[in-house]
């Protein structure tokens, strides 16, 4: 049994804490959150125990530790939890800065440590299989890869003016979705167009709600990334790649399969309504990696590496809309 402990009791620390409750293979030892009731809820919920965070790290009976606090403080507890000797896995980002991040990596990779960052879309049982398909070159070379990304609505402007923005914030899932399915052809060019068309205190914040993304891989291949904070029929997440042989997409899942056939049409029941719903099974895929990376003393998958290359590319994404340019990397 790995013994685990949560930092952070919020809406995804409680995912990831029940889900590591809930594991054959993992008990949850503790849980820590600066906000007390939060750690008191998610312990009772899940008959772990409240702890300091500081006391956490460093307790001989937690092996590792599954980081779900607030961005500023990842890069600071992923190098805390690699020095105590313990496997991290980390919600993305590791930081918004990509400096910091290699700072940190470099910490990590002196330690010896274990680092899985928690691009949870990976795990997706459509777009792993998706990408299973396109390495078994199903529809040959990729070509051109598009991805739709949609939220039903946005965030509150108190949490837009700490986000990093959307390419950092949003987009960083997308973006490295596109490195995922791009099997290791990087892109060498980021273009990006963005806009305030949801809310306008968006704008007045300094982000975009709506925006579009081109890269260029280094063998020529595309990628397209539309991303909106406004969908009003459900949470929109689709995937489709063209290939040299023929196309292979993954679709939106729905609340249910009925279908209704009549004189008027063809309907159907609405997509899922957020990503708690969306993506329950790629958590729990995310959260079994993990555990059995950290088992079987293999390495970790996303890397720390893959955080630091989706944050380098959402840095050039913030960087051309800004300038209206492309970015080359």
């Amino acid at each position: 049994m790995i013994r685990i402990a949560v930092l952070g009791a919020g809406r995804i620390g409680r995912i990831h804490g029940r889900n590591a409750a809930s594991h054959p293979d993992a008990r949850l030892v503790a849980v820590a959150d600066p906000h007390a009731p939060a750690a008191q809820e998610l312990a009772a919920a899940t008959g772990a125990e409240v702890a300091a965070l500081d006391e956490i790290v460093e307790r001989s009976d937690v092996d590792a530790i599954l980081i779900c606090t607030p961005t500023t403080t990842h890069a600071d507890l992923i190098e805390r939890g690699a020095r105590a000797g313990k496997a991290v896995f980390c919600e993305k980002p590791v930081d918004l800065s990509s400096e910091r991040i290699e700072t940190c990596l470099a910490t990590v990779e002196k330690a010896g440590t274990p680092l899985m960052i928690g691009f949870n879309r990976r795990f997706d049982p459509n777009f792993a299989a998706l990408r299973r398909r396109l390495a078994d070159g199903e529809v040959g070379e990729v070509e051109l890869v598009t991805i739709l990304s949609r939220d039903p609505g946005p965030p509150p402007v108190s949490y837009i003016a700490t986000s990093g923005g959307l390419f950092r914030d949003m987009m960083i899932h997308d973006l490295d979705m596109a490195r995922f399915l791009l099997l290791g052809d990087e892109p060498v060019e980021v273009h990006a167009v963005g806009s305030s068309l949801v809310d306008p205190a968006i704008g007045q914040a300094g982000d975009v709600d709506t925006a579009a993304v081109m890269l260029k891989t280094a063998k020529g291949r595309i990628v397209q990334i539309s991303n909106s904070r406004r969908a009003t029929y459900g949470y929109d997440q689709r995937v489709e790649v063209h290939g040299s042989k023929g196309m292979i997409r993954a679709g939106n899942i729905h609340r249910t399969t009925v279908e209704v056939a009549n004189a008027a049409g063809v309907t159907a029941d609405p997509v899922q309504d957020f990503f708690l719903e969306r993506y329950a099974d790629a958590y729990r895929d995310e959260l079994t990696t993990f555990l059995n990376a950290v088992r079987d003393g293999k390495p970790c998958n996303p890397t720390g590496r893959d955080g630091l290359m989706a944050q380098r590319l959402a840095d050039a994404a913030t960087e051309s809309a800004q300038s209206g340019k492309p970015v080359r990397l």
